[in-house]
């Protein structure tokens, strides 16, 4: 068995899934805030594209944990990004945590993506309308 038999998944294509208790009103939060319209759907789910990759939003009874990152963007200008939507009413998160410290809306952070010839990454971390929590990064070179 070679390199590429075992790596079976790296051939096929990620798309995020987020939970939605309201898709009605996640739909009015992608389209409103964000731009975005679903380019398919289905009772109890909405499919979105961005930048070749896709996600989707499903009807479910469970809250989002908002703990963590649950999407992100990559982006070539984070601050461009950010003023865009907080002109759309996205509100994005303060974090003050030793180590990772937002001023503006904005977190500096050294050592992300050195595979992607990185230094580090601007990042900046919303919640959609159902609490999913989604980020916006820029690799800094």
């Amino acid at each position: 068995m070679n390199a590429d038999d075992r790596n079976i998944l790296a051939r096929g294509r990620v798309a995020t899934r987020l939970p939605a208790q309201d898709l009605d009103r996640a739909r009015r939060f992608y389209a409103e805030r964000l731009g975005l319209e679903p380019v398919d759907e289905r009772p109890g789910g909405l499919l979105y594209r961005c930048g070749g990759t896709e996600f989707a939003l499903f009807k479910s009874t469970g809250a989002a944990p908002g703990t963590f990152t649950q999407m992100g963007w990559q982006v070539d200008d984070v601050e461009t990004i950010v003023a865009e939507l907080r002109q759309r009413g996205v509100m994005f998160e303060d974090v003050d945590l030793p180590g990772l410290r937002t001023k503006d809306g904005i977190a500096e952070i050294d050592g992300n993506y050195p595979s992607k010839g990185a230094r580090g990454e601007r990042a900046a971390w919303f919640r959609d309308s159902e609490g999913n929590l989604l980020g916006i990064g820029e690799p800094v070179v």
